[in-house]
C-alpha cells in the first residue's frame, strides 16, 4: 500500500457498499463539499445528498450516489453511513427523473401539509441520481 492510501468504506443498513483504499474521497455535507487526504484532521460531518468520488491508488475514480448519513473522519480512515448509496448503473433514470417532477411540482403548490423539508430533499436525490449518469460532478 502506497504511503498516501487510507481506507474507505461505505455502509449503508443492507450492505457494505463500498471497502476499498483511496488516495482521496470527496463527497457533499450539509456544509458543503469536502474533499479528504489521508492524515485529515478527525471529523465527524452530516452527508447531504451527492455524489462521492472515490480516487483509488492508480487515480481511477469511481462514483456513487449517497442520499444521507454521516461521515467520519480519521487520519486512516474514511467511514460513510447513508440511508441509501447507489453506483451508476443501479439508477433508473426514468425514475430519478418522475422522482423530480413530483417533487418540484409538491414544491410549487405549497400545500399547506407540505413537508418542504421532505420535498427539497427528494429533489436533491432524484437530481443527483441524474448528475451521476451525466457525469456531472
Amino acid at each position: 500500500m502506497a504511503d498516501n492510501l487510507f481506507t474507505v468504506e461505505i455502509i449503508t443498513p443492507d450492505r457494505i457498499f463500498y471497502h476499498g483504499e483511496a488516495s482521496m474521497i470527496e463527497f457533499n455535507t450539509t456544509e458543503g463539499e469536502i474533499g479528504v487526504y489521508k492524515d485529515h484532521i478527525p471529523l465527524t460531518t452530516v452527508l447531504a445528498p451527492g455524489i462521492v468520488t472515490i480516487t483509488q491508488e492508480d487515480s481511477n475514480l469511481k462514483q456513487a450516489v449517497v442520499h444521507a448519513g454521516f461521515a467520519e473522519i480519521l487520519g486512516d480512515k474514511v467511514t460513510l453511513l447513508a440511508e441509501i448509496a447507489e453506483w451508476p448503473d443501479e439508477i433508473d433514470l426514468d425514475r430519478a427523473r418522475r422522482a423530480e417532477d413530483r417533487a418540484r411540482a409538491r414544491l410549487e403548490k405549497r400545500e399547506a401539509n407540505l413537508d418542504v423539508a421532505r420535498a427539497e430533499m427528494a429533489l436533491k436525490r432524484s437530481l443527483a441520481r441524474q448528475d451521476i449518469l451525466a457525469g456531472k460532478r
